[in-house]
């Protein structure tokens, strides 16, 4: 019970303290539970990533991904990570991929995505606080009427940095290249356009430092693997998304880093380290888990790191 106290209390410092301004930010660190690729161990791996993040020192975890791909998309399942998960002491957000609900399908390979989505919301984002024993408050963007659908896309903020999730699964964003059936992409594209603006505007009137974003698929995927706007002559799914988060770069002195899970997209140069391009950089997290260390007196403000190799990576 004491543990559970203390650790409450340190998780509402820390989302106190952005306001208290005058005195330097102290540096803090978050962990980024992977994807699961495969269902063999998967729950497993998950279990063990939990386990070694809570011995460790860190702010909060987000778990990119509730389940693998070949795992079934039924409500046991679901409801058997969701005990899992939230059995992590420190607080952990949820933030969904594709294999949690756009690539499920039916026994006669008909998609349930819409259906699997609703469900996941109910179990995962009905209320105001994170997993875990540590309870984050976090922001819904379902707390504005128009967009009470999209829970899921959530934000919370410690010292000078934004934290945010957004919904962008790595099948090309969800976007079907058929006529007439791209409603709930179309729809989700609304409410992420909304919910990056607003998130923009409060970066910039507080003057942060940074922003994170975690999400499934990589809306920069290399140019050598995709056109700006196009790919395989399909409509390309995060283009919109893109030229949205480039034009706030372009204007933000601050660093913007975008935390996925897409295993589709080109590996970079530097497979374990953060890809920056001007401020903009992109991480994907690793199986089992990543933990990443924020510092407002280093120039790129984040710096990645393998817990299991216990070494940091440098990025210039």
């Amino acid at each position: 019970m004491k543990a559970f106290v203390f650790r409450c209390v340190t998780c509402l410092v820390l989302l106190q303290a952005p306001w208290a301004h005058g005195t330097p930010a102290s540096p803090f660190s978050f962990g980024v539970i992977a994807k699961q690729l495969k269902a063999a161990n998967g729950e497993a791996t998950v279990r063990n990533a939990i386990a070694e993040s809570d011995a460790d020192n860190l702010a909060f975890v987000v778990a990119n991904g509730i389940k693998a791909v070949d795992e079934p998309c039924t409500d046991t399942v679901y409801k058997n990570r969701r005990t899992l998960l939230n059995s992590a002491k420190n607080g952990l957000v949820v933030s969904i991929t594709a294999s949690d609900w756009a690539q499920c399908v039916n026994a006669k390979n008909r998609s349930i995505a819409t259906d699997r989505i609703s469900r996941l919301r109910d179990l995962f984002f009905a209320d105001e606080f994170s997993l875990g024993d540590s309870k984050i408050p976090l922001i819904r963007q379902s707390s504005m009427p128009q967009f009470r659908m999209y829970a899921e896309n959530m934000r919370w903020r410690i010292n000078d940095v934004m934290f945010a999730t957004i919904n962008l699964p790595s099948n090309n964003n969800n976007y079907l290249n058929a006529a007439g059936r791209n409603s709930e992409f179309e729809d989700r594209q609304i409410a992420n356009t909304d919910w990056l603006k607003r998130l923009f505007l409060t970066a910039k009137i507080g003057k942060l430092d940074g922003i994170v974003l975690f999400c499934d698929g990589n809306p920069f995927v290399p140019a050598e693997h995709t056109s700006f706007f196009s790919s395989d002559n399909k409509r390309e799914g995060y283009a919109n998304i893109r030229r949205q988060i480039m034009a706030f770069a372009a204007k933000f002195p601050g660093r913007i880093l975008i935390v996925h899970s897409d295993q589709n997209a080109h590996q970079v140069s530097a497979p374990r380290n953060i890809d920056w391009h001007g401020n903009i950089g992109t991480f994907r997290a690793d199986t089992p888990w990543r933990k990443i260390s924020v510092d407002s007196a280093l120039p790129q403000l984040f710096t990645a790191i393998n817990p299991a190799l216990s070494v940091q990576t440098v990025h210039r």
